[in-house]
């Protein structure tokens, strides 16, 4: 459970720092995220999730 935790405070630093220090380029890209379609962004949400299930069980495992 601990790590779970630890895993949701590095989201929140990652967040802080993009948002906290760039936040020109966030609003940018969250009015670039409205044109993508769904399907783009269901796909590379999977992806990414794929993804970061490898590198956890890559590095934990």
């Amino acid at each position: 459970m601990s790590d779970l935790i630890v895993a949701l405070g590095l989201v929140l630093v990652i967040e802080g720092i993009i948002y906290g220090g760039l936040p020109q380029t966030a609003k940018r890209l969250a009015a670039q995220v409205l044109t993508i379609p769904d399907s783009t962004l269901r796909i590379a949400g999977i992806g990414a999730a794929v993804l970061g299930l490898v590198l956890v069980w890559a590095v934990r495992g």
